[in-house]
């Protein structure tokens, strides 16, 4: 009985965002963000909801966190 405890706790868990650590991924989001003047640094790269959340994105007017889809469309700019 506590296995089967065990097993549902983690199945109905949430998930988890996980850092990007794909290069391929991390240059096309640094392109994306250098033609909106922004940096970000690769460690504030999660995946999150089939897309992506960049935190603590600096751009030329301030600081942001950034939502992407998966296609690298911007869905969410909030200004922190």
């Amino acid at each position: 009985m506590k296995k089967l405890a065990v097993a549902l706790a983690l199945v109905a868990a949430p998930a988890f965002a996980d850092d990007v650590t794909d290069p391929a991924v991390i240059e096309q989001i640094n392109t994306l963000l250098s033609g909106m003047q922004c940096e970000v640094d690769p460690s504030n790269i999660e995946t999150d909801d089939g897309g992506y959340e960049l935190d603590d994105v600096f751009c030329a007017d301030g600081q942001y966190d950034i939502d992407l889809d998966a296609e690298m469309n911007v869905t969410e700019k909030r200004k922190e």
